[in-house]
This record gives C-alpha cells, sequence and structure tokens, in this order.
C-alpha cells in the first residue's frame, strides 16, 4: 500500500524531469529578399522564407500539466527528422515553443507575441482546451492556420473558420467509446465520473451522461476537482460511497495520480478507465509506483512500441534528438503525440510545393481524406470538415506497457 505522500513525491520528481527542455529558437534572419514568387498578399506569406519556415506552438513546460509538456518536444524531435533529410521542398522547419503553464492569460501572450512579433507562418499542436479557446478566435482574425489542437475539445469542429484543423478525436468521441466498452465488453453496470471542473471535463461528462441514457442507466456518482486540488481524499470517498464497479477519469495526469493512490488506500479497487490524455501508460505507471496497472484507456495513435516501421522511425527521432536535449526524456505517448499533431501539417506542405503560402496550405489540408500516412487512422478534412479524426482504440496497462485490447473502431 503505497501512502499519498509518497505519491504526490513521485509526481512532482516526474513534473520536474518534464519540465527541463527548450523554449524556442532564436529569431528568424530576414530572408524576404530571398523568398519565393510574390502571393497575393504579404500577410499570406509571412513566416516563410527561401529556407525556412517558421512555426509556433504553445505548451505547459511548467505548471499543474507539465507532463504534457513532452508533446511540444516530440514536435521539436519530428520537425529535426525532418530538417536533417532536407526540410521540405529545400525549407527547414522552425519550431518556436513557448511555455504557457498551462494558463489561458499567458497562452494569449505568448502567442500574439509568435504571430505579431516573431511572424510565424502557422501553429501546430497547442496543448489544452481553455488554452486554445483564448486564441481560437484571434488566430482565425489573423488568418494564421492552426493544425492539430492537442486536445479533443468539440470546440474546433463546431464552426472552426477557415484556418483551423483538428486531428485529435473529440472528447466526446472518447467517452462514448469508454462507456460502451464498459457496458459491452467489460460487463460494468455501476459507473461513476470524476472530472476536471473545466470545458474538457464537461464535456466529457455530458457525452457519457447522454450515452448512458441509452442503455436506460445513469452514473452513479459525478465528481469534479479543479487544477489546483492536491487532497482528493473527500472526492474518493464521495465515489466510493456510490459503490461503483468502474470509474472514468477526465482529469490531468496529477490528478489522476493522486486518485487511484487515494483510492488504494481507502482500499477501493474499480476498474478505472480513461480517456486518451492519460494513456502515457509507462509514464503513469511509474509516477503511480505500479498502480496504474489494470487501468483501461482510449488511445488516438499507434502504440509506442507498435512495430510499425514509422513508430520506429519516430522512437531513433526521440533517441537521436529528443534524448540529448533532455537527458530525463522518456519515449511515450505524449512525446509521440508531437509527431503525430504535425504530421497532417507536414503532409500538406509537401503536396503544395516549393510556392508556399497560407491559402495553398489550406487548400491542400482539405484534400487530406482518409490518411493513414501517419500514426494515426484514417485522417480526412475538407471544404466543410474540420475533424480530422473520429476513431480510438482500447488499450490497458500491464506491466508498465500499454497492450492494446480493442482495435480501431470509428465512434458517431
Amino acid at each position: 500500500m503505497k501512502s499519498s505522500v509518497k505519491i504526490l513525491f513521485a509526481i512532482g520528481v516526474a513534473m520536474f524531469l518534464a519540465a527541463g527542455c527548450s523554449k524556442g529558437g532564436d529569431k528568424p534572419k530576414d530572408d524576404s529578399a530571398k523568398e519565393t514568387p510574390k502571393p497575393k498578399s504579404t500577410a499570406a506569406k509571412t513566416g516563410v522564407s527561401q529556407d525556412t519556415i517558421l512555426v509556433g506552438q504553445w505548451s505547459p513546460q511548467t505548471g499543474p500539466a507539465a507532463l504534457w509538456g513532452a508533446v511540444a518536444r516530440g514536435t521539436q524531435a519530428y520537425f529535426d527528422m525532418i530538417n536533417e533529410a532536407g526540410g521540405i521542398h529545400g525549407r527547414k522547419l522552425k519550431l518556436l515553443i513557448r511555455d504557457d503553464a498551462f494558463q489561458p492569460p499567458r497562452t494569449k501572450a505568448a502567442v500574439m507575441e509568435l504571430v505579431e512579433k516573431e511572424g510565424v507562418f502557422a501553429f501546430v499542436g497547442g496543448i489544452g482546451t481553455g488554452t486554445g479557446m483564448a486564441v481560437k478566435d484571434y488566430l482565425a482574425e489573423k488568418k494564421v492556420p492552426w493544425i492539430g489542437p492537442g486536445s479533443g475539445s468539440s470546440q474546433w469542429a463546431k464552426k472552426p473558420g477557415r484556418y483551423l484543423f483538428s486531428v485529435y478525436p473529440t472528447y466526446e468521441t472518447e467517452a462514448k467509446a469508454l462507456v460502451r466498452y464498459l457496458l459491452d465488453t467489460a460487463k460494468k453496470e455501476k459507473i461513476a465520473f470524476l472530472y476536471m471542473n473545466d470545458d474538457y471535463g464537461k464535456e466529457g461528462l455530458v457525452a457519457a451522461q447522454a450515452e448512458l441514457e441509452k442503455s436506460g442507466k445513469k452514473l452513479v456518482a459525478e465528481v469534479s476537482v479543479e487544477m489546483t486540488d492536491q487532497d482528493l481524499s473527500s472526492h474518493i470517498l464521495k465515489i466510493k460511497s456510490a459503490k461503483p464497479d468502474a470509474v472514468i477519469l477526465f482529469v490531468l495526469p496529477k490528478q489522476g495520480a493522486i486518485a487511484v493512490g487515494t483510492a488504494a488506500k481507502l482500499k477501493f479497487s474499480p476498474l478505472w478507465a480513461s480517456t486518451s490524455t492519460l494513456s502515457d501508460a509507462p509514464l503513469m505507471h511509474k509516477i503511480t509506483k505500479g498502480l496504474w496497472d489494470g487501468v483501461v484507456f482510449n488511445c488516438i495513435m499507434e502504440l509506442p512500441d507498435s512495430d510499425k516501421p514509422l513508430v520506429a522511425k519516430y522512437k531513433a527521432a526521440f533517441e537521436k534528438y529528443g534524448k540529448p536535449r533532455n537527458a530525463n526524456e522518456q519515449w511515450g505517448i505524449f512525446f509521440m503525440a508531437g509527431f503525430m499533431f504535425a504530421e497532417p501539417f507536414v503532409e500538406a506542405l509537401k503536396n503544395v510545393g516549393p510556392d508556399l503560402d497560407r491559402e495553398k496550405l489550406v487548400e491542400a489540408l482539405e484534400k487530406i481524406d482518409t490518411w493513414n500516412g501517419g500514426i494515426g487512422h484514417d485522417v480526412t478534412f475538407g471544404p466543410d470538415k474540420r475533424q480530422g479524426q473520429k476513431s480510438v482504440f482500447i488499450a490497458k496497462c500491464e506491466n508498465g506497457k500499454a497492450v492494446k485490447i480493442r482495435d480501431w473502431i470509428a465512434v458517431e
């Protein structure tokens, strides 16, 4: 039995290690005199020179969501891999990362600086629903493409505008998939829900409630947590008193670890089921001292130990570029997500050709149809489609590793 103090200490160490990284590159040189043929407008060509494409990304390198900071470092390794191979049509990808500590006001300040001072061509990734909502309208107004938000919010797909392309399946999709698995496969009848008191958690809650209602059931308990909560004893006691046989988690990695640790201390052992935001099984297993074993979770991309050649290629990039930057970096879902969110962006750049501008990038993205050239599944966009992926699969943590227990399935 592990004490809550040890769990909190392990989490703190993991978050500290995850925070050590580069926060962006130097300002790009003024290569305007060497730019490719003039576009329709100067704004459309911003961030593109003869030899460079300037890309921005915000990321929680510090703060309560620092474990997700690996996503941006994954994108950096992906770009390093592409650049070493010659770039795209002779241009290198330069990524500027800004630490927003998962705080929307800091996100907005960072994004405005990257757009108005650094002149980025586009954004890829960017962790968080609240943080993304803080800049969504601003980026649309500035006509800056944003590809692969690091969040499954349905807000990206609902009236997203011309320049926003989401890769991540919605949290609604994820909640439905978990409920269906628990009812139909795991044969669990009494389900509780622990969620962040924000758009991320509430969207999952509403979707889970709706999916259960289809089977004439209701959640036996609904308990919210705040981002700053460190002691979840009262939360877990409330859930335990409802006697569920399964609990769905829509929380930060930190709260997920505290929840299972607190439950173990209280001798409460339901089947835990998590959204993909807690799907880095080796990392979660490590910071919970093994308590993550048995947890089932959604996955939105291939597993880190998959035998697929592309995953092996990405892992080699991690070893070559990610590990040297941060000796404590870990290969896992969070790091690999940085590749996935950027893949459609890179594919579109290849398809545009050397005469690149923002409008041509958008047109190329809209032509991506049932694309499986990356680590996601059936990524599809179009003139009226901005939700790129609707498929997930279920995995389980076994001895610190993620094991696929249900294959890809599209959830409508």
